[in-house]
């Protein structure tokens, strides 16, 4: 009798426990010091989702410490950017640029050039979500002059 009586106390605890064939990463890990390529100062990425398979989807969360900026490039899919923490600016070709901060996220359609980087007192991370296998095209340099000029004109 006390046999049964443990069996059902346990039981529901049973039923709680995790299943280990999932896969989870943390998007709260810093990931890798990004290659000095097609930005200045400072990037760190941590590629959470890669498109494979029927996902066809990328989601990387980036950090720009501040003074760091990418430069133009654009996707050949639409871009979004859930800003998590910080402040940066972001600019799409031909218009001007703005202030993004934590809790905004933007839109960048396909094909339209911009750039986004982290403002000039403050570290910025988002994460990028964007379609496909495609690489990233990028178009010029965005010069730590024009950066500082944008800067001037937002703060």
């Amino acid at each position: 009798m006390k046999k049964i009586f443990y069996l059902l106390l346990l039981f529901p605890f049973s039923l709680l426990a995790q299943n280990n064939d999932y896969t989870l990463r943390s998007y709260k890990e810093e990931g890798m010091k990004a290659p000095n390529t097609h930005y200045i100062g400072e990037a760190w990425l941590n590629g959470l989702i890669r498109a494979e398979g029927d996902l066809n989807y990328n989601i990387t969360k980036a950090t720009f410490k501040a003074n760091s900026t990418l430069d133009w490039h654009k996707h050949s899919t639409p871009q979004i950017l859930i800003i998590v923490e910080g402040e940066g600016y972001y600019q799409e070709k031909g218009k001007d640029a703005i202030i993004i901060k934590t809790g905004d996220v933007v839109k960048c359609d396909s094909g339209i050039e911009h750039w986004h980087a982290s403002s000039k007192k403050s570290d910025v991370t988002y994460l990028a979500i964007y379609g496909g296998n495609e690489p990233t095209t990028w178009t010029e340099v965005l010069t730590q002059e024009a950066y500082d000029n944008v800067a001037k004109k937002l703060e």
